[in-house]
């Protein structure tokens, strides 16, 4: 099967073709899969060289010009090496981009910790008005590109990785997607994890909620779910542990709640290994998940019907 970067190029480059108002910015990361389509468009392939602040300034030139700009590179070195930029250059002057990453939290071990972004997501959620899309399938990956591409002027994030599962999910770009449905609480699988979510609670009398669209966070999409499954809520997302905890309690302010956010932890691996290493290392393979879900859900449950 192809990966998700592996369908960015070809997605966007057909969008170049067929709309005029689309640029590509990009960092030598890259550039090879837009060859063709900067031979077809020199002015709107534009590679700025490993110069990240240059990448997001030269977007929202871009922006102001009235073009819809598509900027990519390593998670690290398009969030965390140029935020001041992404702050103020795009948030400040209210301009919008479509960012598209590479290499989510450790999908290149051997890069070591200067291409990990597990905290990218963190990050955007200090900014106000970013949409963020974490694809868990290359299907996924082209649907929210096209959505990313038409949303007018918007700040759109959109999160690839080579981690995937098994099949695509028919996914509108807002709503969480119910996979499972049970009573004694609801967990939430975000993007790539959503196959190993569903190993995890095989057995379990739990609700399965997909999300491959975290910002906006679909409120009443979890109300729904916690109407029938109660209000323990486990958030399994592929960054930064808690990255979207303040979400579900701001969806469930008024209820009594418990809420259990897993992901990636703050403790650095200081050894490359293999993604398979890391995903066990950070407790996010399904044996793990199983052990920690199964531990949450039921103790204290708030029940269903409330």
């Amino acid at each position: 099967m192809d990966t998700m970067r592996d369908r960015f190029a070809p997605v966007v480059s057909r969008l170049l073709d067929e709309d005029p108002r689309v640029a590509v910015v990009l960092a030598e990361i890259g550039r090879d899969g837009f060859r063709e389509a900067e031979r077809r468009h020199p002015d709107r392939v534009i590679n700025v060289g490993i110069r990240e602040q240059l990448l997001i300034g030269t977007a929202a030139g871009l922006a102001l010009t009235g073009l819809r700009p598509v900027v990519h590179t390593f998670a690290s070195f398009l969030v965390e090496r140029p935020f001041e930029q992404v702050k103020l250059d795009l948030g400040h002057q209210d301009t919008g981009a479509v960012l598209v990453s590479a290499a989510a939290s450790f999908d290149w071990p051997a890069g070591g910790f200067t291409h990990m972004a597990p905290g990218d997501v963190a990050l955007l959620d200090t900014l106000d008005g970013w949409t963020v899309h974490v694809p868990g399938h290359p299907d996924e990956a082209e649907t929210l590109l096209h959505h990313a591409v038409a949303a007018g002027d918007d700040k759109v994030y959109v999160r690839l990785s080579v981690q995937s599962n098994r099949q695509g999910r028919v996914i509108d770009g807002r709503h969480f997607v119910t996979v499972r449905e049970g009573r004694s609480g609801v967990v939430v699988a975000v993007g790539p994890v959503l196959d190993t979510v569903l190993a995890a609670t095989e057995g379990l009398d739990v609700t399965v909620l997909y999300a491959t669209t975290v910002r906006p966070f679909d409120a009443a999409g979890l109300r729904r779910a916690t109407d029938a499954a109660g209000t323990d809520v486990v958030l399994v997302e592929p960054y930064l542990a808690g990255t979207s905890t303040a979400a579900v309690s701001e969806a469930l302010s008024d209820v009594p709640h418990r809420v259990l956010g897993l992901g990636v932890g703050r403790r650095e691996l200081r050894r490359y290994g293999t993604i398979e290493e890391h995903t066990a290392a950070h407790g996010l393979d399904a044996a793990s998940l199983r052990a920690r879900i199964g531990g949450f859900v039921g103790a204290g449950r708030v029940p269903a019907g409330r």
